[in-house]
C-alpha cells in the first residue's frame, strides 16, 4: 500500500472482491434459482459452464498478456463479465442464464490471468506474497457479505438482483484501471507472435469445448442414453489428451518443481469446488435451511481461507511451501471428510460451518503457497504462460470436480428424498481426491523451470 503500489493495489482488490462476491452470492441463490427455473436436477452446469468458459479465457490471456501486455486483458475481461451478470439477471429461462454465466466465466478467466501477469510485472518479487495474501484476503467481505446480501435480495426481492448488483462496482474498478495503465502495461519483455500462439489458442478452445460436451452428456446420463454416453466419453478423452498440450511436461505425473505445483493446484481446486458447491443445495433442499443461513456456512469457509493465506505469508512458515501445500491438501481431505459424516449420521449443521472451516483452511495454506512456487520457478517474460497455465489447472480442476460430482447428482436424484447416499458418495470420492495433494506437496520444491 506504499504510494507508488496504492491505487495499483485497490484496483486489484476491488476486481477480486467484485469476482468473489458474485462467486459466493450466486452460491447462495442457485438452489432458489434451479427451482424458479426448475433445474433442480442440472443445478451443477449454472457453475461447472461459468467455468468452462473460464477455460478459454485463462488461455486466450496469458497468450494476449504476453504480447500485448495485461491491459486490453483486463479490459475486455470487465466488460465481458459485466455483459454475463446482466444477460443472467435478465434470463427468462435455464438456457439463457448458462448463457449468461458462459460470456461471465469468460470475462472473469481474462481478469484472473491478467492479474498475475501485474503482479509479476508491477511489483518486486519481496512483495508478492504480500501481494497474494491481500488477494485472498479480498475474499473475506464478499465471502461475509456476498450470502446474507444474496439471501436478502433472493427473499425480499427476487434472485436476479444477486447478478445485476455488481455491475455498478464494474463500471468503477474499469475507471481506476483505466487509470493505472501506465504501471500495467510496464517494461516486460514480450515474445514475439509464432504459429505456437495461435496453436495454443486452439487447443484452449478444444479443451473448453471438450470439457462443456463432458458435462451436458454426464447430466444426460440417466436414464441411460447412448448418445450423453457418446458424449460424455468423447468430452473426457478429448481433455485428457489436449489438457497435458496446455502445461509444462510431467504435469500429469506430478514431476518436480512447477509440474507438481499445477497438479496440486488441479487436485485442490477439484475436491474443494465439487464439495462445497453442493453444501447449499443440501442444507436447502434437504435440510430446509433458509438460502442466507446455507450462505453462512459458505461464509464460515471463506474465513478459514483467509487465516489460512494469512499465516502462509508470516515468517516462519513463509519459508517452508512446499510443506504448506501438503498441510492444506490435509486439511481439505480431512474437512471434505467430515461434510460426508454429517450428511450420514444428519448431524446439526453447525458442523457444517466447521467443516467449511477446516476445508477453508487448507486451500489458504496451499492456494497461496502454489501461486508464490509458480512464479519463482518460472522467467518473467513467461510470467503470463505459467500464469495461464496455472489458472488452466485451477478451473479445469473445479470443472472436473463439480462434473463428476454433479453427474453423480443428477443420476442418483431423487425428486422425493433427501439425497443423502449421494452427498455422502460424492463428498467421500472428494476427499480422497484431497488427500492425494499431501505427497505432491512435497514435490513442489523448486527445482524445474516452465516449459510445455
Amino acid at each position: 500500500m506504499a504510494g507508488e503500489h496504492r491505487l495499483l493495489t485497490l484496483a486489484i482488490l476491488a476486481l477480486v472482491t467484485i469476482i468473489a462476491f458474485e462467486a459466493m452470492a450466486v452460491s447462495t441463490a442457485m438452489p432458489v434459482v434451479a427451482r424458479e427455473l426448475d433445474a433442480v436436477r442440472s443445478y451443477g452446469l449454472a457453475f461447472s459452464f461459468l467455468l468452462t468458459a473460464e477455460l478459454l479465457g485463462i488461455v486466450l490471456s496469458g497468450l494476449w498478456s504476453d504480447r500485448r501486455g495485461p491491459l486490453p486483458v483486463l479490459v475486455a475481461g470487465q466488460l465481458l463479465f459485466a455483459v454475463g451478470c446482466v444477460t443472467a439477471g435478465l434470463a427468462v429461462g435455464f438456457p439463457m442464464l448458462l448463457l449468461g454465466r458462459l460470456v461471465a466465466g469468460l470475462g472473469s478467466g481474462l481478469d484472473i490471468v491478467a492479474i498475475y501477469v501485474v503482479i509479476g510485472r508491477s511489483y518486486p518479487e519481496a512483495l508478492r506474497p504480500k501481494v497474494f495474501s491481500w488477494i485472498s484476503a479480498a475474499w473475506v467481505l464478499p465471502s461475509l457479505a456476498g450470502p446474507p446480501v444474496a439471501g436478502l435480495l433472493t427473499t425480499t426481492w427476487s434472485w436476479r438482483w444477486v447478478f445485476l448488483v455488481v455491475v455498478a462496482p464494474i463500471a468503477v474498478t474499469f475507471a481506476v484501471v483505466l487509470s493505472q495503465r501506465g504501471r500495467i502495461v510496464g517494461d516486460a519483455p514480450r515474445p514475439a507472435g509464432d504459429g505456437s500462439q495461435r496453436r495454443v489458442a486452439w487447443l484452449g478452445l478444444a479443451v473448453a469445448v471438450a470439457a462443456g460436451a463432458m458435462q451436458v452428456g454426464a447430466e444426460r446420463l440417466v436414464p441411460l442414453d447412448p448418445g450423453a454416453l457418446l458424449l460424455t466419453a468423447a468430452g473426457l478423452a478429448a481433455v485428457a489428451l489436449v489438457f497435458p498440450r496446455l502445461v509444462p511436461h510431467g504435469t500429469l505425473w506430478m514431476a518436480r518443481g512447477l509440474p507438481a505445483v499445477l497438479a496440486s493446484r488441479f487436485l485442490l481446486t477439484a475436491a474443494f469446488n465439487g464439495a462445497m458447491t453442493f453444501v447449499p443445495l443440501m442444507l436447502v433442499a434437504s435440510r430446509g435451511l433458509t438460502p442466507a443461513l446455507s450462505g453462512l456456512m459458505l461464509s464460515i469457509g471463506a474465513l478459514g481461507w483467509s487465516l489460512g493465506s494469512f499465516l502462509q505469508g508470516r515468517e516462519p512458515l513463509a519459508a517452508h511451501k512446499a510443506a504448506l501445500v501438503s498441510t492444506g491438501g490435509a486439511c481439505l481431505s480431512a474437512g471434505t471428510a467430515a461434510l460426508a459424516v454429517v450428511a450420514a449420521l444428519g448431524l446439526h449443521h453447525v458442523v457444517v460451518g466447521v467443516a467449511s472451516a477446516l476445508c477453508g483452511l487448507g486451500m489458504g495454506l496451499a492456494m497461496s503457497a502454489t501461486s508464490v512456487l509458480s512464479l519463482s520457478l518460472s522467467p518473467l517474460e513467461q510470467h503470463g504462460s505459467t500464469a495461464s497455465s496455472l489458472n488452466l489447472a485451477d478451473v479445469l480442476g473445479s470443472v472436473m470436480g463439480i462434473s463428476v460430482a454433479g453427474a453423480v447428482f443428477a443420476a442418483l436424484h431423487d425428486p422425493a428424498g433427501a439425497d443423502v447416499a449421494v452427498f455422502v458418495l460424492m463428498w467421500s470420492v472428494l476427499a480422497g481426491v484431497a488427500a492425494l495433494v499431501v505427497p505432491g506437496g512435497q514435490r513442489t520444491r523448486p527445482g524445474a523451470t516452465m516449459g510445455t
